[in-house]
């Protein structure tokens, strides 16, 4: 299955610009999908997601010759990409075994805009949240030439979520509070997942799931990790 995913995400025409050398080469995202594969990455469309998009585009130029290697890079203004695997563990827990693409999800911190790519390779629609302008702004520019129309940045408070969009199928947050906020919650359709970091009572981060059934919510606490502070407002 592992290199069918893999053959499948080398063969993807979307999202991939010269098929050259060096980062522009498919085998450099081919080996990175290979390594998320022996991580325990097993999700078919999130290997082939991860292979597709070119995680090269999003860093900045001095940094290129790490993108594709298991570190969180910095990205501007106190912000981080999260390691490839992080971003394929939350998108597989995310579809958890879903067999067709996800609905509409809703993103909170865009930040460069490559984890919005991804999911708009996993979902029939994303809208993505950032409170950082400049974030906002560095997304927008690394996105154009993809021309993503299911994908829509909105600069706002991603504590206050988008109500316009909801219900969601499904929220992603990439960054980490002491609670997960209320507005997400109320914005999360009935049969949605929501995945984000949370810090727990240990005072550490974990990776929180929060399954909205007819029944209430089920939450399900996982892997310490590591994010930025969730923020509100805007800046």
């Amino acid at each position: 299955m592992v290199q069918d995913a893999t053959r499948r995400a080398a063969a993807e025409p979307a999202l991939v610009g010269p098929q050259g050398l060096g980062m522009d080469s498919i085998a450099v995202r081919t080996r990175m999908v290979q390594k998320l594969a022996a991580q325990g990455i097993g999700d078919p469309a999130v290997l082939q997601a991860m292979g597709t998009v070119e995680r090269h585009r999003f860093v900045d130029t001095a940094l290129v010759n790490q993108a594709y290697e298991e570190t969180s890079l910095p990205i501007g203004l106190g912000q981080t990409i999260s390691k490839p695997n992080v971003v394929a563990r939350m998108m597989e827990l995310l579809r958890h075994g879903a067999a067709g693409k996800l609905g509409r999800v809703l993103e909170i911190g865009t930040g460069c805009g490559y984890q919005a790519a991804v999911l708009s390779l996993l979902a029939t629609e994303v809208y993505s949240i950032e409170r950082l302008r400049g974030l906002h702004d560095k997304a927008r520019e690394n996105l154009r030439p993809f021309r993503l129309a299911n994908v829509h940045l909105l600069f706002g408070d991603g504590m206050a979520g988008f109500s316009k969009g909801a219900p969601y199928a499904a929220i992603v947050a990439a960054a980490g509070g002491d609670a997960i906020p209320q507005a997400w919650v109320d914005q999360l359709a009935v049969g949605g997942r929501l995945v984000a970091p949370m810090v727990t009572a240990s005072g550490q981060q974990a990776l929180v799931v929060v399954d909205k059934t007819a029944r209430g919510l089920e939450q399900t606490v996982l892997e310490a990790v590591h994010f930025v502070p969730l923020k509100s407002g805007i800046a």
